[in-house]
This record gives structure tokens, sequence and C-alpha cells, in this order.
């Protein structure tokens, strides 16, 4: 197989005519280009350059092997051309996953913003609270909302999350406010039935806070966080919720304010074939840039 670096210095020798004029050009010495010269010779067991007072003459196996290099280098500026375009002008197609609720409540009304600024570039946001392998190409990014499982994964912390308890004002009116964790005792609790989402088992925290006995039984399980939300709006009972979730929903009041669970991370995930993306920095520097901005509310 061909050296690169060797055809590399024999083009340029023969575009230059001599081994000085060629040195000048890759800024090394004349004596080392002559060594690589020969060594390329040597490997193809051809002379390529036919050398006299004038200088160097291609001859013909040196014209033909030229004429091969100077395609692939003709390929190669124009293939460096077109990642410095890609650089300065991003296009394609991004492929993002995320869980089905943030996704569709907070991330979804943010893509806006970045389609906007970034209108070559086209997104297929793919929601499932499962999650997708990237390392098999069945999506470019991820954003977790709990500690990847994939090991292989590059991951980028973005933000820390925090639930609390809410209810409806219609709910509240009916059944009273809990002032204390005990009184949940008395209450219709909402929570999360059988799931394989590690974020969505970390929830259920509203049947033991507060309770030293037995774990309280809830009056209604969904195993959807859409379903828990939509249940807690129509006045059904209490549940916790993600407060990215809540935010901006007028028909929601948080019970028992100080109480809260324990907070979980969220990051930015990709297969290491994407280290050296444009569109995949670009996307992780919008989501940092985002949700730093809200911070006070996630």
């Amino acid at each position: 197989m061909l050296d690169w670096d060797r055809l590399r210095i024999f083009h340029t020798v023969a575009e230059s005519g001599s081994f000085t004029n060629a040195g000048m050009r890759l800024n090394c010495s004349q004596s080392a280009v002559s060594r690589q010269i020969r060594a390329l010779e040597e490997s193809l067991n051809v002379s390529l350059f036919t050398r006299h007072a004038r200088g160097l003459v291609l001859t013909q196996e040196g014209q033909e092997l030229y004429n091969t290099a100077r395609e692939m280098v003709l390929r190669l500026e124009e293939t460096q051309r077109t990642l410095m375009e890609s650089r300065e002008n991003p296009s394609g197609i991004l492929r993002v996953t995320t869980m089905v609720t943030f996704g569709a409540v907070w991330l979804t009304p943010h893509l806006e913003q970045f389609m906007t600024e970034y209108p070559d570039i086209n997104i297929k946001l793919i929601l499932d609270d499962a999650d997708l392998d990237l390392s098999a190409g069945e999506a470019d990014v991820a954003i977790r909302l709990h500690e990847p499982e994939q090991a292989d994964l590059i991951q980028r912390p973005l933000a820390t999350f925090h639930s609390h308890i809410y209810a409806s004002p219609e709910y509240l009116d009916r059944m009273g406010t809990p002032v204390t964790p005990s009184d949940l005792d008395q209450h219709d609790l909402i929570t999360f039935g059988i799931s394989n989402v590690p974020t969505i088992r970390g929830l259920n925290w509203l049947l033991t806070v507060g309770t030293p006995k037995k774990e309280r039984s809830p009056r209604l399980q969904i195993n959807n966080l859409y379903g828990v939300l939509h249940a807690v709006e129509a006045g059904m009972g209490i549940a916790v919720l993600p407060d990215y979730l809540v935010h901006n929903r007028q028909k929601l009041v948080r019970v028992l304010p100080k109480v809260e669970g324990t907070p979980f991370n969220s990051y930015y995930c990709y297969a290491p074939e994407l280290r050296g993306s444009l569109k995949v920095a670009l996307f992780r520097d919008f989501m940092v840039r985002q949700i730093r901005a809200e911070s006070n509310i996630l």
C-alpha cells in the first residue's frame, strides 16, 4: 500500500520540478525530500524521475503516478472545502431522541429557535420512554433524564431537575390542602404504574414521604407521565410531577412546597463516531443555553 506522506511529497516534487523547490514548499530539507522519493521508488521498484542538470522530469511510470496523485489531491482539496463550508453552514438531518413528556412539553417548543438559527439543519425528534441504541444508529443524540447505561457513549451533563407535589385548585377546594406530609394519608394519591423508565420509577416517593408506617396505597396508577399530569389537572388527586412539566400550567398548584424528591440529572449523549459533528455540537450548546436560561424553573 502506498505511503500517503511519500505520495504527497512526490506530488509536490513533480509540481515543483526540483527537490530544492519542493523542500521549500514542504518546509523541509532537500536531502529529506530526496530520501523520501528514493524510498518511494524502491517500494514501487520503478524510477519516477529522470534527473539532469535542468531539474527533474517524470518518467512514464512517474507520469502515471502523478496523474493519480493529482486526482487524489484535488479530491482532498474539494472535500476540505466542503467540510469548511459545512462548518460555516451546517446542514442535513439531526436525529434527537428523549423521553416522551420532556420532548413534547419542554423540548418541542424550544426547537423553533434552534431551527431559526440554523435553517439548513432539519430535526427528526424521536420521542420514546425507552432508551434508543445510539451505537446502533437508532438516533444521533439522546437527552437522557437519568444516568446513561451505555458506557461507550459520550455523556455531557446538562442540568439537575427537581420534582414537587402538585394538585389542582378544584381538588384542594374539595378535599382541603395538606399542611404536613402526614396529611397525605387522607388524600387521593396518583402515582406511576409499572414502568421501565428510571426517572419515572424515582417519582413515586409520594407513597412514603412523611409516613413512618407502611407505604400509602395510591388511588390511581398510570404508567405514563402525561396521563398523570392530565389526571391531576382534572382534579382526580395529588401527584409528584417534574417541575419542567408543570411550568406555565395554570391549572396546578404546588402542595407542601418545601417538600421535594431526590433531584435527578440529565445528560446529552452521542456515539464517539459523532465527536467531530458540528450539528451535534451546535445542538448541545443550544440545549445548554436554553436550560441555563430556565434553571430557576427546572
